[in-house]
């Protein structure tokens, strides 16, 4: 694939260009790449630039480099709907992800908006002026080499999750042992386990990515977890969409294939809610038969939730199950109770021997990429407000925020989003407007979580997370057909959207103007 020196060169630039913007967009990763490709498209009057507090494109994918990252979505929605996935795999390896992005923003020219090295700490909204103020600080430096920018809108695509460091429960005895203790968010670049008894703990997606991976190398590979999780084998290559593009244009056969993927992830989701028992039988009987006879399917595949109410893992080609099956990796399930010198004490009394032990315990969530935002001075707790369509927040104006699906690729999400921020940005534009801001009517509630598994890494954010209402446009769906009415076809003007012109906007303001209804 295309050289990346482009991607990492020029990490800080050049001071003297405009810090004065319509678009301030924050990541370029899978996110950011794809919101600054369609504002160009759909917004090309816009002044656009990304700031990226890392020194290369990417994102996720450029940050993870754990063996065998991977993608656990197909690449024909989890990649972008103008860019065909040309790879045979639809279940692809980190690198040619990486890969795709990057090419992706050198053919749409978006590498050269991008400010490497520049990490966003703080956001103030001035509706005097209907302009943020963002602070980004150099890499390396701190908050007198901070640099400055204004912005009309401020679209923040930094995801989810804490860059710096993942979850790690605090075990007893930690120290004591005597191999290495890796995290999956900071992989050692000269951490060697050929030959070596190596502990995964966890049974997350990455866990269950590990551990075949691995087991390719080291002597044998044990997943410990503390309860089991849905695990579903999937071909690595989608026959379908090979034969396609054999026979159609590319864009076409994209297109179709992309299509065909949505539809039937979201059968499969509802099926699985509408008839979760149903659904949990065919779970484990699938995995069961890849196991074979003698595996305790009861004790190490069957969850005691219900199918998606956590995230179900993927596995392309079943490689979990036959690194089990060929006696490389095994399960275990228990609990930890301490550390030891020469790897865990469990609480049943099993110990594990180790010489490596990886913690892949999950993700810390950190929402807008942790910089502080004030509206007016006065600060923003996300957990205090309600999500607006899934993308921006009550109260907050002129802000939008990608956030993708837990049930189906984050992609599919995330371009509904950037099309609508388009449409917004066109429809302020043609009517004079300077600010939008979803508002909550009188007694409309916003107390539902807006995240609804019970994943750990979830669980343990419930206190900054925003909420979501009862009713549209505040009630998350989870279905990409509802929200392609809602964010691609439907009216911007709604019950709950209002625009308006900077004199409405001071701290003497009138009341708001009520909606203008969108003209096409």
């Amino acid at each position: 694939m295309s050289s990346t020196t482009t991607d990492r060169r020029d990490a800080r630039r050049d001071p003297g260009e405009s810090r004065d913007l319509d678009v301030l967009i924050v990541g370029a990763g899978l996110s950011g790449i794809g919101a600054a490709c369609h504002l160009k498209k759909r917004c090309p009057h816009a002044s656009v630039a990304i700031v990226e507090a890392r020194d290369a494109i990417g994102g996720t994918w450029d940050l993870f480099r754990y063996p065998g990252v991977r993608s656990d979505s197909d690449m024909f929605t989890l990649g972008y709907s103008f860019r065909p996935w040309h790879s045979d795999n639809a279940i692809s390896d980190g690198q040619t992800i990486l890969d795709y992005i990057r090419d992706t923003a050198r053919a749409y020219g978006i590498d050269r908006t991008i400010r490497f090295g520049q990490k966003v700490v703080a956001a103030d909204w001035d509706s005097a002026r209907a302009r943020w103020t963002v602070r980004a600080e150099r890499s390396g430096g701190g908050a007198a080499d901070a640099l400055v920018y204004t912005c009309r809108f401020l679209y923040m695509c930094s995801g989810y999750y804490d860059y710096d460091g993942g979850y790690l429960p605090d075990w007893p005895g930690m120290e004591s042992f005597g191999g290495r203790i890796v995290h999956p968010q900071q992989w050692p670049k000269d951490l060697s386990y050929a030959n070596r008894r190596v502990v995964v703990i966890g049974s997350g997606a990455t866990a269950v990515t590990l551990v075949p991976a691995m087991a390719a190398e080291a002597k044998h590979v044990t997943m410990l977890q503390r309860s089991p999780t849905y695990i579903v084998s999937l071909p690595a290559r989608d026959r379908i969409a090979n034969a396609l593009r054999r026979v159609l244009p590319s864009r076409l056969a994209h297109r179709l294939v992309r299509i065909k993927n949505v539809l039937l992830t979201m059968y499969l989701y509802n099926v699985s809610r509408r008839k979760p028992e149903r659904t949990k039988r065919f779970i484990i009987r699938a995995a069961s038969r890849q196991l074979g006879p003698g595996f305790d399917v009861a004790k190490h595949l069957t969850p005691r939730y219900m199918p998606w109410d956590q995230r179900v893992c993927l596995v392309p080609n079943g490689d979990l199950f036959k690194s089990i099956r060929t006696g490389r990796a095994s399960i275990v399930t228990d609990e930890i109770e301490r550390f030891t010198p020469t790897g865990l004490q469990l609480k049943s009394g099993q110990r594990l021997d180790a010489d490596v032990i990886v913690t892949a315990t999950g993700l810390k969530v950190k929402m807008l990429g942790g910089a502080r935002v004030t509206v007016d001075g006065r600060p923003v707790d996300l957990a205090q407000t309600v999500s607006y369509k899934g993308m921006m927040y009550s109260d907050v104006p002129n802000l939008a925020s990608s956030f993708g699906y837990t049930n189906a690729s984050w992609t599919l999400k995330a371009e509904l989003i950037a099309r609508y921020v388009c449409r917004l940005l066109n429809h302020m534009r043609a009517h004079g407007y300077d600010t939008c801001v979803p508002r909550l009517g009188a007694g409309e509630l916003g107390d539902v979580p807006a995240v609804n598994l019970s994943s750990g890494y979830i669980q343990r954010a419930a206190g900054i997370l925003p909420k979501q209402g009862h009713r549209k446009p505040w009630k998350f769906h989870q279905n990409y057909v509802l929200d392609l009415a809602s964010l691609k076809f439907s009216g911007l003007a709604d019950s709950a959207m209002r625009f308006e012109r900077r004199a409405q906007t001071g701290p003497a303001a009138a009341p708001a103007a009520d909606p203008v209804l969108e003209t096409r």
